[in-house]
């Protein structure tokens, strides 16, 4: 059993998926950890997202269920921070809203910081790539690879996969970054990194089970130029 955390999920025009993800998140919340809670942030989806979630979460009531809505779309960043400044548990924890890392992941990030031995976990693709079962395609792989070691010269983050959609924090020393960060796109899982090793945060990168899905919103060529725009901007900070 897990002690209670958030389980934060953002949203932008998850209609085709965000259904079975959630009842996926619910079915292992209510064995596993029945204190935790599940926010959803619906960022602006253009699709039928939020009355998808609305209906899955009116059909259950053993787990604490939020909705909160973004108009218009701010980014996933702005997403993730704002689920997470909600959360009434200890500890909050960010999945993609595909679950492309399985939700029974979930222990290998929190357990470490209930034993209080860290701040902030994170989940790896790069550490244990036999952990990974559908591969994203070559050049998306590739791509991402180039990113990270652009990262880690740019901040000195001394992490091999700054970007899985899967990370866990101790939430009474992780606020006041999440207050001061202003990174709203795909580059903010760098900033919220970067200053936690700026606060001295004990931080971990774990890997973990990964499966790529079809309909990913990072577009390789737009998004990509973006998040090292990002960075760029992060370090000029």
């Amino acid at each position: 059993m897990l002690p209670p955390f958030s389980l934060v999920i953002p949203a932008y025009n998850e209609a085709e998926r965000i259904g079975q993800s959630l009842r996926t998140a619910f079915a292992y919340l209510q064995i596993t950890s029945p204190g935790s809670e599940l926010i959803v942030v619906n960022d602006g989806s253009t699709d039928a997202t939020s009355g998808i979630v609305r209906e899955v979460f009116a059909g259950q009531t053993a787990i604490t269920a939020r909705l909160l809505e973004h108009s218009p779309n701010r980014g996933k960043g702005a997403a993730v921070r704002e689920g997470l400044l909600a959360a009434a548990t200890a500890i909050g924890l960010f999945s993609d809203a595909d679950l492309s890392t399985p939700i029974d992941e979930a222990p290998k990030l929190i357990e470490p910081i209930v034993a209080g031995e860290l701040d902030v976990a994170f989940g790896s693709r790069a550490l244990d790539r036999r952990l990974i079962g559908q591969r994203q395609p070559w050049r998306r792989e590739q791509g991402g690879r180039v990113f990270n070691l652009i990262v880690r010269v740019a901040t000195g983050l001394p992490f091999w996969d700054t970007q899985c959609g899967f990370k866990a924090f101790r939430l009474d020393v992780f606020r006041p970054i999440l207050e001061r960060a202003k990174t709203d796109g795909f580059g903010f899982d760098v900033e919220l990194l970067y200053l936690a090793r700026k606060a001295n945060l004990r931080m971990k990168e774990i890997p973990v089970r990964w499966n790529h899905y079809e309909g990913s919103k990072v577009n390789v060529a737009r998004d990509s130029v973006r998040m090292l725009r990002e960075v760029a901007a992060l370090r000029k900070r």
